[in-house]
This record gives C-alpha cells, structure tokens and sequence, in this order.
C-alpha cells in the first residue's frame, strides 16, 4: 500500500508522472529530430521538371509530392541517426545542445531504431511506386549520407563533397522519377550552386566558432577561413558560368516569344547569387533556407526569376 504523499516510480527509477509525460512527448520530438524546417531543401526536386515545363499535368503534380515526401523520409532518416551518433558533441555547442536527442528528449536508441525504419523504408516506397532509377538515388543519398555520419565529415573536402552532392541528388530525383533528360549545364549548375551555399555556410561557422571548432565540428579547425572563402568564390563563379551556358544553350528569341525569357533570366540569377555572397562575405550565411527566407531582397529576387523562367517556359 502506498503511504500518503509517496512518489510512485517506474522500473527505472524515474517518476511514472515524468515518464509518462515524457513518453507522450516523444512522437513531437521524433518529428523535431527529423528536422522539420530543413524539408524546404526538398523542394528541389520540382527543380528539373519545372524547367522542362512539366508541371501542368496533375498526374506529375502528384508523383513529385511522392518524390518529396519519400526525399523527406530518407532525409530525415539521417537526422535521426546522426544526432544520436552526436548527442554527445552537439550538448557542447551553443545551439545544437537543445536538439532533443542532445537534450536527452529522444532516447539514443529510439532514434537509431526510428532512422534505421526510414532509412530502408523510403528507397523500398520508391521501387513500388516509382522506377528503378529513383529508388537507386534513394538508396546512394541514404548509403552516402551514413558514411557521412560515420566516417566522411571527417574527411577534408570530401566533407563538402558530400553534403554538396546530396543537394544534387535532390535536384535530378524529380527529373529522374518523371523520365526528364537531365541538361549537363543544369546539373553542373544545381551541383556548383549547391557548394557555393555549403562552403559559404562552412565559412560562416568557421568565423563564428573560432577556438571552439574541436568541440563542435573537428573539421573547423583543419579548414583556414581563406580556403572555405576560395572555395565559396570559385563555386558562385562555376554556377554563373554554368547558368549562363544552360540559358543560352537554346539560342535567341524561342517560338512566338516577345522577349528571349530565358537568357534574361540569367539577371536575377547573377544578382541573387551576388546578394547570397554579401552575407557569404560577412560570415553570415547559415543555413540556406534562413538565409533566404530571412533576407527580404534576396526572396523578391528568386520570385522576379521564378516569373521570368516561368515565361521562358510557358514561351510567352
């Protein structure tokens, strides 16, 4: 019998209050582990079918929102699973203690177990419901992305490479899963664009944790702030290159066009990756989805090239 004002535990020791509270909590926290604001990244998978025009069909519509939510899944299969390899370094950083598997909210194990689900769930989604292709990407972003957990972060360079390449893979899986030829110049452009933003953020925390890298990212410490700015500067360069290219890859004036829409779009492509620079250059680029929802002009710049390629598109 229990005595009055007695605190009833569980096995474990821990008030059965608490645990229970606790327990009903995990589900959120889960779903915060898997990072919920990093699955705008995912909409770079409308990237080539928007380009070739193919988004007025509702039965591709449909198959892209596919393609993103099983993108989203393997994503946040790696989130899982790198915090909980991480828990231990991320409660020394000033941000990344409050993750909830830092933070002690998500057990280590239930957060392996749930990102081992995912991690074989989503490529075998994509074999039923897809093609071939599109399930192979999956299963190399998931496969490359855990050596990145395990080995490759803290590879020079290849660090970068990696996380560069998964920005890729996001960009040809809508091609891929749609059928859609994939433009050299447009992979060559999604690939450079993507470092640029990588580097740029990289630099950014390298100023911002000088001293600190060793108990935060032991890579910040091996890269010089002026080999992250070279990195930054050449990859911004590639990409303009490249963009070019890919704009002009067609000629002048296309069918019954007033204006050659497409080569005018390199305009508000150059100035956004000027004004994405000015923050680079500041050692201000976090991440890049703050920094371009965040950054009014730079978001009325993406629109002003969403209109422009939408009318080299549409061939007004």
């Amino acid at each position: 019998m229990t005595e009055p004002g007695a605190v009833l535990l569980d096995e474990s020791g821990t008030p059965a209050a608490s645990a229970t509270r606790r327990l009903l909590a995990l589900p959120g926290a889960l779903v915060l582990t898997a990072r919920p604001r990093q699955w705008i990244k995912n909409v770079l998978v409308v990237a080539a079918p928007a380009a070739a025009g193919r988004l007025a069909s509702p039965h591709d519509i449909a198959q892209l929102a596919l393609v993103f939510c099983l993108f989203t899944t393997a994503a946040s299969a790696v989130y899982l699973i790198n915090d909980a390899r991480d828990a231990e370094a991320d409660r020394a950083h000033p941000d990344k203690c409050h993750r909830p598997v830092a933070a002690g909210r998500v057990p280590v194990a239930v957060a392996y177990a749930t990102g081992a689900v995912l991690a074989v769930l989503a490529p075998l989604a994509a074999a039923l419901t897809c093609n071939a292709m599109t399930a192979t990407l999956l299963s190399g972003y998931v496969v490359m992305q855990l050596a990145y957990c395990v080995k490759l972060k803290h590879v020079l360079v290849v660090d970068l490479v990696v996380v560069t390449a998964g920005f890729l893979m996001r960009a040809m899986t809508g091609g891929v899963a749609l059928g859609i030829p994939l433009s050299r110049w447009f992979l060559i452009t999604a690939g450079f664009g993507a470092l640029f933003m990588v580097s740029a953020k990289r630099y950014s925390e390298a100023l911002q944790m000088e001293g600190r890298g060793a108990a935060t990212r032991a890579l910040l410490n091996a890269y010089t702030t002026g080999y992250l700015r070279f990195v930054w500067q050449l990859a911004a360069g590639v990409a303009v290159l490249a963009y070019c290219m890919w704009a002009l890859e067609a000629g002048g004036i296309e069918g019954g066009s007033l204006l050659p829409w497409r080569q005018l779009s390199m305009v508000p492509f150059i100035g956004g990756i000027l004004r994405y620079a000015v923050f680079a250059d500041w050692g201000s680029a976090g991440a890049p989805e703050d920094v371009v929802l965040h950054d009014r002009a730079l978001a009325v710049i993406g629109l002003v090239w969403i209109a422009v390629y939408a009318l080299a598109v549409a061939d007004l």
